[in-house]
């Protein structure tokens, strides 16, 4: 079976890619793989530049899982979520190279990167819960909350309106929108930008920066998954 992530690590930058050969669906697996792959850029004190195979970054997490329902369902949902937790979190510089779609879950990690590079094309940038009907999850609210800009964050969260990366830019889903043949290397340019900083500085104000939202992430992360308990 073919690798689902793979790691590279070139001049201090680890380049983690997420590729499953369709549409990188976010299965217990590939989360374990990202895991994996983080540990190993701690490990190698490298910045992150995390991205997808041509034409997507992830549509979210495998819907044959969550339509089953029940603990495998709700055990993806959790290691999803507390991913993102992570890279929000996460003593180094992660840079995301958005290849292309990005939904739902995607959309959650794009918004856990400390910087997001995006490619131009006839892409979809969407929190779609609510179009599919799926009540938005708890940490999904907190996580939009924290990085859309406040006229785009009922239209994307409550509307599950779809966003092309230029629009996507001005939402707040993404900080910059390049060619396709330029992503790569504009994602290579800021992460060398970003290990410039300090590194301690930097994940220290990270974490003071984020301090509220990793709260109530976690906070959400465990309210959601009490009232499924009880459910």
């Amino acid at each position: 079976m073919a690798e689902l992530v793979s790691y590279q690590l070139h001049d201090s930058i680890a380049v983690i890619t997420l590729d499953d050969g369709k549409v990188n669906a976010l299965s217990r697996q590939m989360l374990r793989d990202i895991d994996a792959a983080l540990d190993r850029a701690v490990a190698d004190g490298a910045t992150v530049v995390l991205t997808g195979r041509p034409g997507v970054f992830s549509a979210g997490f495998d819907l044959r899982v969550l339509r089953a329902g029940g603990e495998e369902a709700l055990a993806l949902l959790r290691a999803g979520f507390e991913l993102a937790a992570r890279m929000l979190s996460f003593p180094e510089p992660v840079v995301i190279a958005c290849t292309g779609h990005a939904i739902a879950m995607g959309v959650f990690l794009l918004l856990s990167g400390d910087y997001r590079v995006g490619a131009a094309g006839p892409y979809k940038i969407t929190a779609n819960e609510v179009a599919i009907g799926i009540t938005m999850p708890r940490p999904g609210v907190e996580i939009c909350r924290q990085r859309l800009a406040p006229a785009h964050f009922n239209r994307a969260v409550v509307n599950a309106e779809v966003y092309p990366p230029e629009a996507a830019a001005v939402a707040g889903f993404l900080d910059r929108v390049v060619g396709e043949a330029q992503l790569a290397d504009a994602a290579r340019d800021v992460a060398r930008q970003l290990r410039a900083l300090d590194r301690h500085a930097h994940a220290a104000t990270k974490l003071r920066a984020r301090d509220k939202t990793l709260a109530a992430v976690r906070a959400a992360i465990d309210l959601d998954f009490a009232a499924a308990a009880m459910a």
